[in-house]
This record gives structure tokens, C-alpha cells and sequence, in this order.
């Protein structure tokens, strides 16, 4: 499959892990085919392997300034953790008193490694002493009145050199004062894998006992790392067996990793290639990136204090903007960041940035961009022109405030569906006569909805929620404030001047947009003042027909369950009676879209809902009488459990989402259905401005997950016709394949791995 344009990969997540450098390659690649040797083996071979390993032990005690201390090589840093934790909490464990409490302290902002082996080796030593977070301020640096007055009942303390989010690097010598000054005889553990290559290190000269240190982090191979073990600091072996590193580590060793090392050491020790640039250089590469993103995305928020940072890492917010959608940006112009540690990357927010207290939003928003000292001047050069790609494919998507023309612009036509967590905005626009109705807003899309309606020369028509939310506060006051000013509503933002519309002996209210009404509809029970809104053909109308587009029906019908009915101004009875009147009138076919979609189901219909909720499918069969409807109901959310700081369910849902069969085709799977079956429709299913930066010419048809219910409003009577999916990773597709398919359409695939795996092969 051809690529649309061929974008080369710009990599800027070094704090996850880094290429193996050329020449460490080539030397490990050595020691698997010609010096295969076991170091302990006492022939020729074993002699010379050995002799790499002395080498690269020697290296390493230099680069680290470990003087008399221990350099034990591992597999990596998280072994090098266990190492250090066992070693000190066993040691400590015998020096305890019966009768006095005792904590361990670590630092907030700590690699996860730490504080869960922390907690571990607490437990099966049963030490059971209390395990203690020591809080940041905001630039991430440690409290050190905290430590000043918790280490002296400390049996071990751990902090971190350099944190790998946000690059914050402590005071060490700082800390020593504190800690030692306090308690000369606690154990200090110091996480050093982001300090290698960035900060100058002299072991010997600080009292730290225990270092670890990872190679993946730096240019050699996954697998091997090291930690340094202060002279006369208790050691205790965390693998016992064939007696290998003098007994203190056993197993044999990883002489490719160690060969790989031995070079990565050379380029620190300046004995090299010189390819490692200087820290003043990398202090030039920073700048010249931050400066690309101010530019680019000119409302871009820092999240620390370049001062006391690393140069080699970016930890950046764009107001309006998840971590998700720009992690989904960059991948698209295939620029590589992350949104947090790569050990927790399915974490929506950074414990990080949350431990310093920046507001929530930044914490939600963050972004790490982060690059190692073998980068070069055409790499960040390079990096810079794409991420100013990047902002012009989101002007392009009218996402964000862009010089050019509207014709410049992707032209916004029909339904468009806005989440923030499970909460849903709708905006339909109307391109021929330029107007717009947004259903629901929510306040955190209040910039992005004004940014659309701007770019788009788009007047709007009326901001409408379709009841009073109790889990946040609407958007539409703002939005009137600046596009209906002169408007009269009522408090739902319902417009006092409209349309009086007759159907089969009713009165509605309507709203004109284009050649649609939008009805509203009264449907109490969730709230008292809750209404639907009916979006539907007009002409049609005229004759007395209801032809729906869509049904916004609040939180009504929800995904899988019904609105909670558990409010002070919430009435079960209601509900039923209004369950009734709005399926007599709009039938089981009709897209319905709730202000709820928690779990990514995007619309729905009653058909689709009657056939897996059996209390609204007996009210719209007159199965259960109002009474059994509202004992029911009553009994349904029990199952609602509010807790304060989180998010509010509006509907209680008791069952697991009913996933159905999908077709999943790998690259060479997908090639042979394309050859074997025509009329398949390839469709991409990221977002325009993804897909405006790089895709595959065979997905020739862009539905994004936000236009996704568009697209099943206009595909109702061609549901036949067989769809493969594709996003970037496969999860997009997987969850609107899955969408589709319940809501009967018959062939649904897509390309299991996406263009990230499909590229792979």
C-alpha cells in the first residue's frame, strides 16, 4: 500500500527510549558473532569477552565518579531499583526498635518503579513501616522542610536526579545538607537513568548509596543497565545463583549490552565519535524548538521552569487541545512525542503536574518532547518545520485561528459531535446559508466552538442544552455573549421568536437552519425541564411528514441505560410517559443523541437500545405498567454511586458494553480482500487534520470519530455496502466498527495495528 506523502520519522521521545547508536550497535553485533564469549568461561574466548566487560566496568566508574563504590551491571534501571530498595530495607530491618514508628520517604514526582517497590519490599520484609510521598512546589523541586522534619525517623529515602516528565533536576548537594543533617544514617537511594549525559555526576564525593542507571535511556540496547553501590553501604544480592558479577549479581552477563555500553561510555568520556553535543548546544535545541511551538501554537503553556530543567526535555499544554489529540497531531506528521512517562501512558492525566500543582487542564493537556545529546542540528531543524505543518492542518480543520481564506478551509457541513470526558456537544451547520445550532455545550469546548464559528463564516442560530446539568456548568451563557447578544431565550437558551409548526394535531416550536426545523419537544423526568430537540427535513414538514435527521435527546435515552431519575427535580414517572411520546413520534430508526456517551458508542437508536434494555423496551411495548417502570427505575440507580472530585453519571449502567464480531485484517490480509472483492469502501477514521498531514491513498474517504454520526445518518439506507476502517493505531477503528455494526450495518472491518503496525510491515 503507498503512502500519500512520505514523511521521514522525527523522533523526540528520548525519555522513553533512544536508537541504539551506530557504533554501540556495530559493537554489540561483534560480540554476537565473533567475541561470543562467556565472561566467566577461562579459555581464549571467555578472556576476551571478559576483557570488554573490565573495560566497560572501568568506563562506567569514571563517567559516574564512583571512586571506591560498586558498579554492578543489570538489566536495566528497575532492577537496579530492587537492587537498592532490598539492599537498604534489609539492612535497616535490624536495626529497628520494637517501639518506635518508622516511614520511608520518596519523592512525589518519582518514577512509578520507585514507590511500588517501595511498597513491595515493605511488605514481604514486613518492615511495615509508613511509605511517604515528600511533596514538590510548583518547579517540581523538593520540600525540604518536609524532609528536614520526617528523614530523622526515616529508614531509607529516595529521590530522583532528573525527573523523565519534565526534566526537573534536583539540588543534590542541597539535599546531602538536608538529609545527612538530619539523619546521618539513612539509607539514600537516587534514581539517576535521566541525569546520564545531561548532568555532571561525582558519586564518591556525595554520600548517595544506591544509583541506578538504565541503557535504553541513552543509546544502547534495551536489556542492560547498572547501578552504583557506595563503598560500605549493606548489599544484598536480588539474584543468587551461579555466583557471576564477584557474587553480587548472579546470571550471565549481557555481553552485547555491555559492549554497546562500553561505547556509549567512550562518547561521555569525550574518547568517541563526538557525536554527543554539548550541554550549551542542547540548551540552543531547546530554545529553537520552544520558540517553533510559541509560533506555531502561540497560547502554548510550559508546564516547569526551563531553569532548573534538563535542556533535552519540553513538557508542554495547548489550551483546548487533550494530550490525545495532539499526541494523535504529532503521530500523523510523524513527529514522535508522548504524553507523559512511557511506562503510564495510558494515564489520562501526569501525576507529575499534579504533585506541583499546576491546574487540572495542563495536567490533562500535557505533552513530553524530549530528545537525547547524539541529536542534530537538522533533526530539530527538521522538527521545526513540522510542527508548523501541524498548526496549519489544524487551521486547515479550523481548530485553530489560522491566517487564509475560508476557501482554504475544510468545509464544515452537517453533524459534528464534541466530547470532554463522557459528556457530548453536538453543532449542526448548515453550509449553504451559513448558520449553526450547537445542542449541549459544553465550557471546556467554549474556545474551539468560537474558533470553528469564526473560521468558518458560520452565524449562529441558537446554543441550546437540553436541560439543567448537574456535572457542569453549560457553555451556551458565553457563546450567547458573543453571538446572540440581542437574543431572547428562556434558561435553556430555547429562543422566545420561533416557528409555530403543526403535525397531526400538534403544536411545536421550531427553529429554521438551512432546510431543516429543529423541534423541541418536551420530555420531562431526567429534570423537570428537560426537552429534545428534533432536527428534521423541512419541506418534508410543510407537507406533514417528520422526516428525523437526528433526535437530541439529552439524557433521556443514554448508551446502554436510561437518565437517572434520582434528582430532587427528576420524576420516574415522568420519564415513562415522556419515553412514550417520544418514540410514538420519531420511531425505533431515528439517530438518537444523548449529551452522554461514556462509552464511545457515539449515537444510538431505540431499535438498538429496545433490543438490550429490557426496562425501556417494556415501556415502549406497554409491557410494564408506570408503576413497575418507576420500581424498576428505582431499583436501576442504586447502582449509581456519586464520589466527590469525580465526574457525575448521569445514568446507571449495569451490564458490559455487548461487543460484536468484526472482521480484522492485517496489511497482507487487507491487500488480498482489495484484490479478491471490488466496491469495498476504505475509510480513514482519523480527524481531517490528521488526515491532511499523511495518509494512505487507498483510504481515500476521511470520516472522522467526530463526524461519525453524520456519516451514519446519511449511510441509513446503504447499510449493505462493506466498510474497512483505519486510524492510527487501530483503537479508533476498532470502537467505530464496533458503533456501526450495532447499529446494523451488515460488513464492518477494519486494519487491526492501523498505519502504525501496517507501516511495520
Amino acid at each position: 500500500m503507498s503512502e500519500q506523502q512520505a514523511l521521514s520519522q522525527i523522533y523526540l521521545d528520548a525519555n522513553a527510549t533512544t536508537p541504539v547508536l551506530a557504533r554501540a550497535a556495530k559493537a554489540a553485533l561483534s560480540t554476537m558473532e565473533t567475541m561470543f564469549g562467556n565472561p566467566s568461561s577461562s579459555h581464549i574466548s571467555g578472556l576476551q569477552a571478559k576483557k570488554i566487560m573490565d573495560e566497560t566496568r572501568n568506563k562506567a566508574v569514571k563517567v559516574l565518579g564512583a571512586g571506591s563504590g560498586q558498579v554492578i551491571f543489570t538489566s536495566g534501571a528497575t532492577e537496579g531499583i530492587q537492587t537498592g530498595i532490598l539492599s537498604a530495607l534489609y539492612a535497616a530491618k535490624n536495626s529497628m526498635q520494637a517501639d518506635k514508628e518508622y516511614s520511608i520517604l520518596y519523592g512525589a514526582t518519582e518514577h512509578k518503579a520507585v514507590p511500588e517497590s517501595l511498597k513491595h519490599w515493605n511488605k514481604i520484609l514486613e518492615i511495615n513501616a509508613t511509605v511517604k510521598p515528600i511533596p514538590v512546589d510548583e518547579m517540581g523541586k523538593l520540600d525540604m522542610d518536609f524532609i528536614a522534619k520526617e528523614v530523622p525517623n526515616a529508614l531509607m529515602i529516595c529521590t530522583m536526579a532528573v525527573n523523565n516528565e519534565t526534566g526537573v533536576y534536583q539540588d543534590l548537594d542541597a539535599l546531602e545538607l538536608v538529609i545527612r543533617g538530619n539523619n546521618a544514617n539513612v539509607f539514600w537511594m537516587v534514581d539517576c537513568v535521566q541525569a546520564l549525559g545531561k548532568r555532571c555526576l561525582e558519586l564518591a564525593n556525595t554520600s548517595i548509596d544506591y544509583a541506578p542507571f538504565s541503557g535504553h535511556k541513552l543509546y544502547a540496547p534495551k536489556g542492560i543497565g547498572f547501578v552504583y553501590i557506595r563503598k560500605g553501604a549493606p548489599f544484598t544480592p536480588f539474584i543468587a545463583g551461579g555466583g557471576q558479577e564477584g557474587g553480587l549479581r548472579s546470571g550471565t552477563e549481557n555481553l552485547p549490552g555491555l559492549a554497546a555500553l562500553n561505547v556509549i561510555f567512550d562518547e561521555l568520556l569525550e574518547q568517541g565519535d563526538g557525536v554527543f553535543a554539548s550541554v550549551g548546544q542542547l540548551q540552543l535545541f531547546r530554545t529553537q524548538l520552544a520558540l517553533a511551538l510559541k509560533n506555531a501554537f502561540p497560547t502554548v503553556v510550559f508546564n516547569h521552569d526551563f531553569t532548573n530543567s534538563v535542556p533535552t526535555t519540553l513538557n508542554f499544554a495547548i489550551p483546548g487541545f487533550s494530550s490525545k489529540e495532539i499526541m494523535d497531531l504529532f503521530d500523523a506528521a510523524n513527529i514522535r512525542v508522548s504524553s507523559g512517562s512511557a511506562c503510564s501512558s495510558k494515564v489520562t492525566r501526569s501525576f507529575v503536574l499534579d504533585a506541583m500543582g499546576l491546574p487540572a487542564w495542563q495536567s490533562e493537556s500535557a505533552i513530553r518532547m524530549s530528545f537525547g545529546p547524539a541529536v542534530t542540528q537538522q533533526q530539530i531543524d527538521q522538527a521545526c518545520d513540522r510542527i508548523a505543518h501541524c498548526a496549519q492542518a489544524l487551521g486547515h480543520s479550523c481548530l485553530l485561528n489560522a491566517m487564509g481564506n475560508i476557501d482554504e478551509k475544510s468545509q464544515l457541513q452537517g453533524l459534528v459531535q464534541f466530547k470532554v470526558g463522557g459528556s457530548c456537544t453536538w453543532l449542526y451547520a448548515d453550509p449553504t446559508t451559513k448558520t449553526a445550532v450547537i445542542v449541549d455545550p459544553l465550557p471546556e469546548l467554549t474556545n474551539r466552538l468560537l474558533t470553528i464559528l469564526q473560521c468558518q463564516q458560520l452565524q449562529l442560530v441558537a446554543a441550546i442544552d437540553t436541560h439543567g446539568h448537574a456535572d457542569h456548568q453549560s457553555g451556551r451563557v458565553e457563546l450567547a455573549k458573543q453571538h446572540l447578544a440581542m437574543q431572547h431565550t428562556n434558561h435553556l437558551g430555547w429562543p422566545e421568536e420561533v416557528a409555530k409548526i403543526e403535525l397531526d394535531g400538534q403544536s411545536y416550536e421550531a427553529i429554521s437552519i438551512g432546510d431543516k426545523y429543529l423541534l423541541r419537544i418536551a420530555t420531562p423526568g431526567h429534570t423537570d425541564d428537560s426537552i429534545s430537540l428534533v432536527l428534521c427535513d423541512k419541506h418534508k414538514l410543510q407537507q406533514g411528514q417528520l422526516a428525523v435527521s437526528y433526535v437530541f435527546c439529552g439524557d433521556l435515552v443514554l448508551m446502554g441505560s436510561l437518565g437517572r431519575t434520582n434528582f430532587s427535580t427528576s420524576s420516574a414517572q415522568l420519564m415513562f410517559n415522556s419515553l412514550k411520546t417520544l418514540f410514538d413520534l420519531v420511531g425505533d430508526d431515528a439517530l438518537l443523541c444523548p449529551s452522554h456517551d461514556y462509552h464511545n458508542e457515539f449515537v444510538t437508536n431505540f431499535a438498538a437500545e429496545r433490543s438490550r434494555n429490557q426496562l425501556l423496551n417494556g415501556v415502549l411495548m406497554s409491557q410494564l405498567s408506570e408503576q413497575q417502570f418507576k420500581q424498576n427505575k428505582a431499583d436501576l440507580d442504586k447502582n449509581i454511586h456519586d464520589q466527590i472530585g469525580e465526574e457525575i453519571m448521569c445514568g446507571a449502567f449495569t451490564s458490559s458494553c455487548n461487543q460484536k464480531r468484526l472482521q480484522e485484517y492485517n496489511t497482507p490480509e487487507l491487500k488480498a480482500k482489495l484484490n479478491s472483492t471490488p466496491g469495498v469502501k476504505l475509510i480513514d477514521i482519523r480527524e481531517p487534520h490528521e488526515y491532511a498531514l499523511n495518509h494512505r491513498q487507498e483510504f481515500d474517504m476521511n470520516v472522522p470519530l467526530t463526524r461519525l454520526a453524520d456519516f451514519i445518518c446519511q449511510q441509513q439506507q446503504n447499510k449493505s455496502q462493506e466498510l474497512i476502517l483505519v486510524c492510527r493505531s487501530g483503537s479508533r477503528s476498532q470502537v467505530a466498527a464496533q458503533a456501526l455494526k450495532r447499529l446494523g450495518f451488515e460488513h464492518v472491518g477494519h486494519l487491526k495495528g492501523g498505519y502504525a503496525l501496517s507501516q511495520a510491515t
